[in-house]
C-alpha cells in the first residue's frame, strides 16, 4: 500500500469514527445537546481533529441521515427483480419495516430525532429518492389496474405514513402495552398484513 493510499484509508477510518461516535451521542443527549467537543472527547481527539472532517455538527447529523438513506434505498432496490408491482409494493413495506428492525439508531436519526437541520432540497435528496421509488411502485401498480382515480402523492402519504407510524412505535419501545405474548415482531408482521388486505381492496 502506497503513502498516499495509507493516508486515505486513515483518513476514511477517522470520519467512521467520528460518525459512530456521533451517532450514539445524538441517540443518548438528542440533536441539541450534542457538541463537536463531546464527539472529540468521545473518540478522544481535540475537537480540531473533528474540523479536518466536519464543518459543523450540522454536517455531521446530515452525514448519518444519508448513510442511514443509502442503507434503506440499498434495500429497497433489490425489490426492482419483482415482476408484479402489487407483490413489489408489499414487498417494501415489510423491507421498510425490516430496515427500522436492524437499524433502530439510523431510523430514529432519520425520521424521528428532532433536529434544526436547514431543509435545502440537496439535503434531503436521498429522502426523495426513497420516496420517488414508493411513488413509481405505485404508478405501476395503477397501470395494472390498482388504485383507480387515487392521486400518487396522496397515496403515498397515506402509506409511508402507516408504515412509518409502526417503525417509529416499535424503535421508540412504545409497543410494550401490547400481552408480551403476542411478541412485538408478530404484532407488525401481522397488523402490515391487515394493511396490505385493505390496499388490495381498494
Amino acid at each position: 500500500m502506497s503513502i498516499a493510499q495509507r493516508k486515505q484509508r486513515h483518513r476514511e477510518d477517522m470520519r467512521e469514527l467520528i460518525l459512530d461516535a456521533a451517532r450514539s451521542i445524538f441517540l443518548e443527549k438528542g440533536y441539541d445537546q450534542t457538541s463537536i467537543r463531546n464527539i472529540a472527547e468521545k473518540i478522544e481527539y481535540s475537537p480540531g481533529t473533528i474540523y479536518l472532517y466536519f464543518k459543523e455538527k450540522d454536517e455531521i447529523f446530515h452525514a448519518l441521515h444519508e448513510e442511514g438513506f443509502r442503507r434503506m434505498i440499498g434495500k429497497m432496490e433489490t425489490l426492482q427483480h419483482v415482476f408484479d408491482p402489487m407483490e413489489r409494493l408489499k414487498a417494501f413495506g415489510r423491507v421498510y419495516l425490516q430496515f427500522a428492525n436492524d437499524n433502530k439508531d439510523f431510523y430514529d436519526l432519520m425520521f424521528i430525532m428532532n433536529e434544526a437541520v436547514d431543509h435545502e432540497e440537496s439535503k434531503w435528496d436521498m429522502g426523495s429518492r426513497a420516496l420517488d421509488f414508493l411513488k413509481q411502485v405505485i404508478r405501476d401498480c395503477q397501470a395494472k389496474g390498482h388504485f383507480k382515480n387515487q392521486d400518487v402523492e396522496y397515496l403515498s402519504f397515506m402509506i409511508w405514513a402507516q408504515v412509518h407510524g409502526m417503525a417509529a412505535l416499535y424503535c421508540r419501545d412504545r409497543c410494550q402495552v401490547y400481552p408480551p405474548k403476542i411478541g412485538i415482531i408478530k404484532l407488525m408482521e401481522n397488523a402490515y398484513t391487515y394493511f396490505v388486505n385493505m390496499l388490495e381492496k381498494s
